[in-house]
């Protein structure tokens, strides 16, 4: 049995999936989920958009909420990909819903962040056509990295936002009182916006969670995490469960 006791803060589901794996592995685990999802109200550039694939060489889908709500939309506009058409995500889960519809779909093999994906040689080979041009499906505000990036290497680059993420509301002295009454030791965020919904929700306990390890997905995060004043950061370089479970290999077990 491991000795981690870890809280899980992305959307329930995800808590769900990634808790039963940990627990195949003896690494027992609490859910505080800090980011909820809704769909946005569909607007009719939505529609417009994705009526109109070909005009994009590449589609870029950067998680499984904004992967299951384009195919959702795809089957309510009665609208196809065309066959020959790239789609990328930024890691293996998301990927597979895709694939599983039939689509032409790429993904890092190693490192679920848009570095990682800016990296991909499919991508380049996707993009050496005259005048590219890129659509984003996402969640409000995601990703801006990647489009900047894109854009700076002459990618005409459109955003499709298709939910929002927001934080429960739950009472005062939540965090703190599940870390302790859970005996946990270490908490993981899966991106930019959990690790500010776990800082909001802390308050003024942030002082007793930056004492615990914080395993985050990317030097990008881990940059924001040191910024806040985390003490103890490990980069899974990587949102997935396997990423994690290898970063907990590595790291140094806590001796309480």
């Amino acid at each position: 049995m491991s000795a981690w006791r870890l809280l899980l803060t992305r959307p329930a589901e995800e808590c769900v999936a990634t808790a039963a794996a940990l627990a195949e592995h003896g690494i027992q685990s609490a859910s505080l989920p800090l980011l909820a999802i809704e769909p946005v109200a569909e607007k009719p550039e939505q529609r417009t958009t994705l009526q109109a694939l070909d005009r994009y060489c590449a589609v870029v889908v950067v998680s499984k909420p904004a992967a299951r709500l384009a195919l959702k939309a795809l089957d309510r506009y009665r609208t196809q990909s065309p066959p020959d058409q790239a789609w990328f995500t930024v890691g293996a889960a998301t990927g597979a819903i895709l694939q599983q519809r039939g689509l032409n779909v790429s993904w890092p093999a190693i490192g679920d962040d848009s570095e990682a994906l800016l990296a991909l040689p499919q991508l380049a080979g996707a993009l050496e056509v005259p005048e590219p041009k890129v659509l984003i499906l996402r969640g409000e505000g995601g990703r801006e990295h990647l489009a900047e990036t894109l854009r700076f290497r002459g990618v005409e680059v459109e955003s499709l936002e298709l939910y929002r993420r927001y934080l429960p509301g739950y009472p005062s002295g939540t965090l703190l009182r599940t870390l302790r009454s859970e005996r946990l030791n270490a908490v993981v965020v899966s991106s930019g916006q959990g690790l500010m919904s776990l800082r909001e929700l802390a308050a003024a306990d942030w002082r007793d969670v930056v004492e615990l390890p914080l395993f985050v997905p990317s030097p990008r995060v881990a940059q924001m995490a040191a910024q806040l004043g985390a003490k103890r950061i490990v980069d899974c370089r990587g949102a997935g469960t396997a990423a994690l479970l290898a970063a907990l290999r590595e790291y140094p077990e806590p001796a309480f």
